[in-house]
C-alpha cells in the first residue's frame, strides 16, 4: 500500500493551474500526508469551522501547516478571519502567500482589498512572485471596489512570455464580470486577449469566458474581431465561448459566420452553443440549421435545436414543429420540445389542432413508463397555459417524486407566462386557483413540491403576496422539514417566509456538523486506485482528488463501500452543461442524513470532466455529484472539486436524464 504523501509540486497543477518544477523555491517546503495526526487534526478543523484553532496553525514552524491552515479560510469564508489573513501575505513561503490572497478573496470583504493591493510585488522583474502577484489580481477581482475595473484593465507591461500574469489580470477582470462590475476598458482588453492567437491559449480562454459570461457588455461593432477569430481557434474551449460573444452582437456578419461554423463544426460542445447563440437572429435566416440539427445523432445537440423552436417559434410554423415531433424515431428527449413549441405557437383560432395536440401531449404523459419522459411531456403542456388544472389534477397525486415536483415547475412555468394577464382575460381568477396550488404544494410535504412552490411564490414579478395570505402555512412547514435530508426546501421556504415578511432574506441555514472525516478511506487509498461509474452506455472513471477536498472524497469513498449508488439515476442533464446524479428520489430534492463541508481550494473549472459537488449553498453537500461536459469556471470557488474523469468523457457526453449509475466500484490501475 503506497503511503499517501503528496508533494505540494505534483498537484501545483490543480492549485495554480500551472506546471511547477520541484526545484522553485517555496513549492517543496510544503507537502501533505494523511498518516499525519496534525494533518488530520487541522482538516478536521476545517471541517467543523473552528477558524480560532486554525489561526493558531498561522505561526506554525512547518510550512504545511501554515498553507493548510490559511488555505482553510477559502472555504470557511469567515470574514472575523480578515485581519489575520493578512500578514500570511508576507510568508517567506510562495504557496502559503498564495493560499493566503485566494482565501482573501474568497471570503469577499472589500476590506481586503487595500492589503492585497499593499502585498502586490511591484519589484518582482524575474517573476519570482508572479504567482502570487496572479492571485491577487484574482482575488481583487473577487473583492475589490469597481473602481479598480479599470486599472487591471490598462496594465500593458506585461510580455507574451508573462502568461501567469496575464492570467491573473484576465481572471481579475472575469471575477469582477461576474459581480456585475465591468468597464468598457475592461471589456477591450479581454477581446484583445480572446481573439488575438498570439496570446497562450490559457489567456484566450479565460477573456472567451468573460465575453460570454459578463452581462450588460457591449459587443456591437466587434463582430469583425470574433468572426476572424473563431474558425483560426484550434481550442474548443475557447471556440464554444467565442461563439455566445458573437451571438451578442446581433450583427448579419455574426449570423452569418455562426452558420458557416456550424458546418464545419466537429465538437458537438461548440454546436450546442452556437445553437443558442443563433436565437439571437432572424428566425427564417437560422431555421434551416437548425432544424438540420433536429437529427444530429446526438441527442444533446438535437435536444438544443428543439428548445430553439420555444423561445424563437413563429404561430406559422406550429404545424411543422408538431410534424417534426412525431417523426419515426425521434428521441423523446428531442420530441418533448417540439410538442412545447407547438403548443405554445399554435394559434388560438385553431381549436381543433389544439384539442388533437393537448390530447396527444396527455397520452404522452399518461402511457410513458419513464418518470422523466412524463416529466418532460409536463413541460411541454405548460407551453398552453389553459392545461394548468390537467396538470394539477394528473401528477399531484402521483406516486412518482420526479413528476410530483415537475408538476409544480410546470404550473410555475405557467404563472411566468409573460403574456399571462391578457391570455387569461386578466387572469385574477386564474391567478387564485394556481396559487391554490401552491398552496397545496406547500401543505402536503413533499419536499420537491414544497421547494419549487416557494421559490414561485416569493417571485416578485408575480405578486402572489395579493392571493397567499397565510404566513401559517409556511411556519408550520418549516417546522415538519428534516434538516440535512431536507436542507434545501427548508432554505427555499425560509426565503418565502421571510419575503411575505417583508424581511431582509436571511442567510441559509447550514447544517450543524455531525459527520467527522472518515479518514481510513482516505489514509487507505492507493495512488493507483480509480473510481469507475458503471453505466448502461459504458463505464466512467475518475482520478480521486484527496489532496484538494479530503473530506468529499473520503465521503464519497464510504457511500461507494455502503452501495449507496447503486441503481440512483443521473436526474438532471444540461447540454454541454453537467450530468448530475446521486438522488435517492431523482428529482434532485434528497440529502442524506449527515452533510459535508465544502471544500474550495485554489482550483479552476478549466476543462470539462471535473467531477463537484451538488449543493444547496455551501456546507450544505452530501450525496448528490455533478460531471461537467465543458468548462464551467463561474462555479469556482463555490462547488467542491474532487475528481477528474480520466476515461469516459465521450460517456459522459452521452448520458440523458433518466440513464442508471449500476453502481460505482475501485479498481487498481494497472
Amino acid at each position: 500500500m503506497s503511503k499517501p504523501k503528496l508533494l505540494l509540486f505534483a498537484v501545483s497543477a490543480f492549485l495554480f493551474a500551472q506546471c511547477v518544477p520541484p526545484s522553485e523555491e517555496g513549492f517543496d517546503d510544503v507537502y501533505v500526508d494523511f498518516t499525519d495526526p496534525g494533518i488530520q487534526q487541522l482538516y478536521d478543523l476545517q471541517d467543523r469551522g473552528m477558524s480560532d484553532s486554525l489561526m493558531r496553525y498561522f505561526h506554525a514552524k512547518d510550512a504545511t501547516y501554515r498553507y493548510l491552515s490559511t488555505l482553510a479560510f477559502a472555504s470557511i469564508k469567515d470574514s472575523l478571519a480578515l485581519d489575520s489573513l493578512v500578514p500570511m501575505l508576507y510568508d517567506p513561503v510562495d504557496v502559503v502567500r498564495v493560499s493566503a490572497a485566494y482565501s482573501l478573496g474568497q471570503i469577499g470583504m472589500q476590506e481586503a482589498e487595500a492589503p492585497l493591493l499593499k502585498a502586490f510585488d511591484r519589484s518582482d522583474t524575474s517573476g519570482v512572485s508572479r504567482y502570487f502577484n496572479a492571485a491577487i489580481m484574482e482575488a481583487i477581482g473577487k473583492c475589490g471596489n469597481e473602481n479598480l475595473v479599470e486599472k487591471l484593465a490598462t496594465i500593458s507591461t506585461y510580455k507574451l512570455a508573462d502568461t501567469t500574469l496575464m492570467e491573473g489580470q484576465a481572471w481579475g477582470l472575469y471575477r469582477y464580470a461576474l459581480r456585475g462590475m465591468t468597464d468598457e476598458k475592461g471589456t477591450d482588453k479581454m477581446l484583445d486577449f480572446a481573439t488575438d492567437l498570439r496570446y497562450p491559449p490559457s489567456v484566450r480562454f479565460i477573456a472567451a469566458n468573460y465575453l460570454m459570461r459578463a452581462a450588460d457588455i457591449n459587443l456591437e461593432g466587434d463582430d469583425g474581431l470574433i468572426s476572424l477569430a473563431l474558425p483560426r481557434e484550434d481550442d474548443p474551449r475557447i471556440r464554444m465561448a467565442l461563439v455566445i460573444a458573437l451571438g451578442k452582437t446581433k450583427s448579419e456578419r455574426a449570423a452569418n459566420s455562426l452558420l458557416y461554423q456550424y458546418n464545419l463544426e466537429r465538437d458537438d460542445r461548440v454546436k450546442i452553443n452556437i445553437l443558442r447563440a443563433l436565437t439571437n437572429f432572424d428566425y427564417q435566416k437560422t431555421k434551416p440549421t437548425v432544424i438540420q440539427a433536429l437529427n444530429d445523432q446526438n441527442i444533446s445537440v438535437a435536444q438544443t435545436a428543439a428548445e430553439f423552436f420555444i423561445q424563437k417559434g413563429v404561430p406559422e410554423d406550429a404545424t411543422v414543429y408538431w410534424e417534426m415531433a412525431k417523426a419515426p424515431g425521434r428521441p423523446w428527449q428531442v420530441a418533448m420540445p417540439l410538442y412545447g413549441a407547438a403548443s405554445k405557437h399554435l394559434p388560438k383560432s385553431f381549436e381543433e389542432s389544439r384539442r388533437y395536440l393537448n390530447w396527444e401531449l396527455r397520452r404522452q404523459y399518461e402511457n410513458s413508463p419513464n418518470p422523466y419522459q412524463k416529466a418532460a411531456a409536463l413541460k411541454a403542456l405548460s407551453n398552453y397555459g389553459w392545461n394548468y388544472r390537467y396538470i394539477r389534477d394528473a401528477a399531484y397525486p402521483s406516486d412518482l417524486p420526479v413528476v410530483r415536483t415537475a408538476s409544480v415547475e410546470a404550473l410555475g412555468n405557467i404563472a411566468r407566462m409573460p403574456n399571462f394577464r391578457s391570455f387569461f382575460g386578466g387572469g385574477r381568477r386564474v391567478k387564485r386557483e394556481l396559487s391554490d396550488c401552491f398552496r397545496d404544494a406547500i401543505e402536503n410535504g413533499d419536499p420537491g413540491m414544497m421547494a419549487v412552490a416557494a421559490g414561485v411564490l416569493r417571485d416578485p414579478k408575480l405578486k402572489f403576496e395579493e392571493t397567499f395570505d397565510s404566513l401559517v402555512i409556511l411556519e408550520n412547514a418549516l417546522k415538519g422539514l428534516r434538516i440535512p435530508q431536507e436542507i434545501e426546501t427548508y432554505n427555499e421556504v425560509k426565503k418565502t417566509l421571510d419575503y411575505f415578511r417583508g424581511q431582509t432574506p436571511q442567510p441559509i441555514t447550514r447544517p450543524r456538523f455531525t459527520h467527522k472525516i472518515p479518514w481510513k478511506f482516505v489514509t487507505e487509498l492507493k495512488d493507483e486506485t480509480r473510481a469507475v461509474i458503471k453505466t448502461g452506455k459504458g463505464d466512467i472513471t475518475l482520478k480521486l482528488m484527496p489532496v484538494a477536498a479530503p473530506g468529499t472524497v473520503a465521503n464519497f469513498l464510504e457511500m461507494i463501500n455502503d452501495g449507496y449508488y447503486k441503481g440512483k439515476n443521473f436526474h438532471r442533464v444540461v447540454p454541454n452543461f453537467v450530468i448530475q446524479g446521486g438522488c435517492s428520489r431523482g428529482d434532485g430534492y434528497s440529502s442524506l442524513s449527515h452533510a459535508i463541508r465544502s471544500e474550495l481550494p485554489y482550483l479552476h473549472y478549466d476543462h470539462g470532466g471535473y467531477v463537484g459537488m451538488a449543493s444547496a449553498g455551501n456546507h450544505t453537500e452530501s450525496n448528490q455529484f455533478f460531471i461537467t461536459h465543458s468548462p464551467t469556471p463561474h462555479l469556482d470557488g463555490n462547488y467542491t472539486i474532487f475528481a477528474k474523469v480520466e476515461s469516459g468523457m465521450d460517456v459522459v457526453q452521452a448520458i440523458q436524464v433518466g440513464d442508471k449509475i449500476e453502481e460505482i466500484v475501485l479498481v487498481e490501475q494497472k
